[in-house]
């Protein structure tokens, strides 16, 4: 499995180097050069593995470059009991009058934020990526957040040898619980800075960062190459479609739900991501009827999806 940026940059790369380096040469995302498929036989055998089998089957799809004993590893590792309880990502009946609505519980991780189901994972897969790439200068991993990502960073990757970690985050954009829970956070490697502006600005700021060459050579000078833990960054979204994959197989766990009964997803949505996930698991065969799109007064992606103009 090769990957390609979505701005067209003639260059293909495997998905140890797409993780590493976050972002296309061109500025463009990283994404699959084709979206692997699940065969109702898979999926069936997924009801009776643990969450990270399922995580490890998934990831094995993409990241053909690593082997499903290291990627078994590496989700047994991030999805341990000590950090997620028993059950990472239980799918819990929402209203007991009504056996079809579930919702699917994704807070049960160190920083109670969904972000933690990918960001628990993606230190492990940044490591092995550079350890598979022959990358021997320390990662730096820039990340813009609105609140939750930020934390969810800085829990997964403090500490870790070999990276240095800075999050950025809108100055009056997040509450200020978020704001302590990223300023108190220890270890040796992370990093809090505060600007001026709202999330996109934060985030338009990292890209440009990673688009700037003048920045990457001193970078280099100084023994450090770019990275991000920012769902622009493949190895992020791809933890993402497991859990989709695994709230159908729970489904089918039921004496009233058969194969091939198609599910609706409803997810709150701020940039995209997450949705994003639910939609390649949609294409990997995961039979999805309806992605809902669900947005409070943050409403950029809802207001493209009527309007059909993006408007930041």
């Amino acid at each position: 499995m090769m990957y390609i940026s979505t701005r067209g940059y003639d260059k293909k790369f495997t998905s140890a180097e797409a993780i590493k380096q976050g972002i296309a040469p061109d500025g463009g995302l990283f994404v699959p050069e084709e979206i692997p498929q699940l065969s109702r036989s898979e999926i069936m055998a997924m009801t009776e593995m643990t969450y990270p089998e399922i995580s490890a089957t998934v990831l094995a799809k993409y990241l053909t470059d690593f082997t499903y004993d290291e990627l078994l590893d590496y989700t047994t590792q991030a999805y341990s009991e000590e950090k997620f309880g028993e059950k990472p990502a239980p799918l819990v009946q929402l209203n007991k009058y009504n056996p079809r609505e579930y919702i699917l519980e994704l807070w049960h991780g160190p920083t109670a934020a969904f972000k933690d189901m990918a960001l628990q994972l993606l230190p492990h897969l940044m490591t092995a990526s550079a350890r598979k790439t022959g990358e021997n200068r320390k990662i730096c991993i820039l990340t813009a957040t609105s609140g939750d990502t930020g934390k969810a960073a800085l829990e997964g990757f403090k500490d870790l040898p070999g990276t240095e970690v800075i999050v950025f985050y809108p100055s009056e954009g997040v509450s200020e619980a978020q704001k302590r829970q990223m300023i108190t956070t220890e270890g040796n490697n992370v990093h809090v800075v505060a600007v001026n502006g709202c999330f996109d600005d934060a985030q338009s700021g990292v890209k440009a960062i990673f688009g700037d060459p003048e920045v990457a050579k001193i970078l280099d000078e100084q023994g450090c190459v770019l990275s991000s833990a920012n769902s622009i960054n493949w190895g992020r979204l791809v933890p993402q479609i497991a859990y989709y994959v695994a709230s159908y197989v729970e489904l089918l766990k039921y004496e009233d739900f058969n194969f091939g009964e198609k599910m609706n997803v409803v997810v709150p949505t701020g940039n995209f991501g997450n949705i994003l996930a639910a939609w390649f698991a949609k294409k990997m065969g995961i039979p999805v009827r309806k992605l809902i799109c669900a947005s409070n007064k943050n409403k950029v992606l809802s207001d493209f999806f009527r309007s059909g103009t993006y408007d930041r």
